[in-house]
């Protein structure tokens, strides 16, 4: 299958599966989870110009996730920038029960990510970042590893990419032809 390309937030991923569904906001209980916040300074010859920067998770905790990013003068106004940006990048991630079906790695920029699926009662092992997302999608136990950049920005855009790769045992079964039967015997 030839991979597909994907614009999430006006970056392009390259996915190797067509199961990218995008979610509407409508009847969605979504929480926010703030991942980071920035002082950005300007310098101009009148002075120093401090604004802000952040980058926010929304998720209903049921499957469904996205993440945006909001800048303003003010850190309430660039939070909520961040919220209205990220309900607009919603998409639905295959659960199995309350972990992830099965392990997965992905890069952007420089940030690796490494995840893979956990037992009942493991609880989320993962870092900052990494973690927001897992909570905003409703994963309970998850093993991740993030390597290289430690920069949140990456870290919640290559998550989300590794979520976006995940395929569940029902989707494998179509794309394959077979019955569900065969997908776990062979």
């Amino acid at each position: 299958m030839p991979p597909v390309k994907v614009v999430l937030n006006s970056k392009i991923l390259s996915m190797t599966s067509t199961n990218v569904k995008k979610v509407k906001t409508t009847d969605l209980e979504l929480k926010d989870r703030l991942v980071a916040i920035k002082r950005v300074t300007k310098v101009t010859k009148g002075g120093r110009h401090f604004s802000f920067a952040a980058i926010v998770v929304v998720g209903d905790e049921k499957g469904v996730v996205g993440y945006g990013l909001g800048k303003a003068n003010e850190v309430t106004t660039a939070i909520s920038k961040g919220i209205e940006d990220a309900k607009k990048n919603l998409v639905k991630i295959p659960l199995s029960k309350k972990t992830i079906p099965h392990e997965q790695a992905a890069k952007f920029g420089g940030a690796r990510v490494f995840m893979k699926p956990a037992a009942e009662g493991t609880g989320v092992k993962a870092g900052g970042a990494m973690r927001a997302v897992f909570e905003s999608v409703g994963i309970h136990d998850v093993l991740a590893k993030s390597k290289g950049s430690s920069n949140p920005h990456n870290l919640v855009k290559a998550t989300v990419a590794a979520l976006l790769e995940m395929r569940d045992a029902y989707t494998v079964a179509g794309l394959r032809g077979i019955p569900m039967n065969r997908v776990f015997n062979g």
